[in-house]
């Protein structure tokens, strides 16, 4: 064993200051009793050093005692990996991983050192738990420019929506649609516009999205490293890199749909050539297997929108980081992105739905028509189910993208370091300015 602090074994160095060699007590003079007297059965008394007793426990009998201590005595301290054991795992040079880190030192002498929190998370490994309580207290610390970001954005884009969806469908446009006896170039009419209409919505949708994202990216990056934000330095740190956001967030779910008409390609095929009904079995059966790949690329890409916006990497770039800090992790990955998702949706319904019985009461006509498949779509119920969903989304923005960007962290920690980083970025006392800096 070394002589490192908190990995020499008991023993193994003398104690108290005493040489090796001292063979007792010393006498009123200072200096060492002499060998005692052989005893009354004539043995011979035992020379310097080390006194060992007559009897000996049998070889490799040695054990720990275990009985009770004696009264008045301390009982002895428990073994820990700071006596000559092996380090915790999780800890080694450069951050995490290792034996031999600063994880070890003082392992055995009352826990590990707290981790540094600077901002909402500590600079650490995190737990699904604590990648969600960052996003709600990202939320709580910066609430002003959060829901600043999130409100603007919902309301800009419900209003437009609300006039594009009392454009394309409205009441003649129903009627058409629901008509038995209309004519086939007045059905195409109707669901052209009613196609592109719902085109639109989705576009806007996206860009929307895409503008939240980019500006609460910055704003959880911030909140990690305790610092502040407002909405126009969010703004001014994610423009240039906004573009080419959109661009990504329109390519990977086109890759996803484009394993999945793969699948569902031979029964398509056979389906205008041969037999329709086959055909079209063949291909929900193709397109639902071919749904496996599209769920395992979209987990492997996810946190390519968080490395493209805090990396300022192109989109080829931040697909390959993402795909890289997910390798090994996919399942993890994907349960807390798949909790993240349930917890949104569960939120979204219980303030949209209300808002949607709303609608139908007042602006509707009454679940009896909604049932009937014949609701009145008028200006009471676009606005009153709009408002829903801009308080809906008010709060299911931030929980998406806040997860995203706290799991993006959480895997550059684990694998390059970045809590060295961050703590240095952060200002953190003992993370010295210029140390080497970690992987990116």
């Amino acid at each position: 064993m070394t002589d490192t602090p908190g990995w020499a074994s008991p023993g193994s160095a003398p104690s108290d200051g005493q040489e090796t060699g001292a063979s007792g007590p010393a006498d009123a003079a200072g200096r060492p009793d002499a060998a005692p007297p052989a005893d009354q059965s004539g043995e011979q008394p035992q020379g310097p050093g080390v006194k060992w007793s007559k009897e000996q426990p049998p070889p490799g009998q040695w054990s720990a005692p275990t009985g009770a201590p004696a009264p008045g005595q301390a009982p002895p301290p428990p073994a820990g990996p700071g006596w000559g054991g092996q380090p915790p795992a999780g800890y080694g040079p450069g951050g995490y991983g290792a034996p031999g880190g600063y994880g070890a030192w003082g392992a055995g002498w009352g826990g590990q050192p707290p981790a540094a929190k600077p901002g909402v998370i500590p600079l650490r490994p995190l737990g699904v738990g604590e990648i969600l309580d960052g996003t709600v207290s990202t939320m709580r610390a910066h609430w002003r420019t959060v829901l600043g970001i999130t409100l603007v954005v919902a309301v800009f884009s419900q209003v437009i929506v609300i006039l594009l969806q009392r454009l394309v469908l409205d009441s003649t446009s129903n009627q058409v649609l629901s008509d038995p006896n209309a004519t086939s170039g007045e059905v195409g009419r109707a669901m052209g516009d009613a196609m592109l209409g719902f085109g639109a919505v989705f576009v806007l949708s996206l860009v929307a999205t895409v503008i939240a994202t980019a500006l609460l990216t910055t704003v959880t990056s911030r909140a990690v490293l305790g610092k502040p934000v407002t909405t126009a330095e969010a703004w001014r740190d994610a423009r240039p890199q906004v573009l080419k956001l959109f661009g990504l967030v329109i390519l990977l779910p086109l890759i996803c749909l484009g394993v999945i008409a793969v699948g569902a390609l031979p029964g398509i095929l056979v389906a205008t050539t041969t037999s329709p009904l086959g055909g079209i079995a063949l291909a929900f059966l193709g397109g639902s297997v071919a749904c496996v790949p599209a769920l395992w690329l979209a987990v492997r890409f996810s946190l390519a929108s968080p490395a493209l916006m805090l990396e300022k990497q192109g989109i080829a770039k931040s697909m390959s980081r993402s795909a890289k800090l997910i390798r090994g992790s996919w399942w993890r990955v994907f349960g807390i992105q798949l909790l993240a998702g349930l917890i949104a949706g569960l939120v979204s319904a219980v303030i949209a739905i209300p808002f949607f019985a709303l609608a139908m009461v007042f602006g509707g006509g009454g679940m009896s028509a909604f049932l009937s498949g014949t609701p009145n779509v008028g200006w009471a119920y676009l606005i009153i189910t709009g408002i829903g969903a801009v308080l809906s989304s008010t709060i299911t923005f931030p929980i998406t993208a806040g997860v995203t960007v706290l799991l993006y962290i959480d895997q550059r920690i684990r694998r390059e370091a970045l809590d060295l980083d961050l703590a240095r970025a952060a200002g953190v006392q003992g993370y010295s300015s210029d140390a080497p800096a970690s992987g990116s």
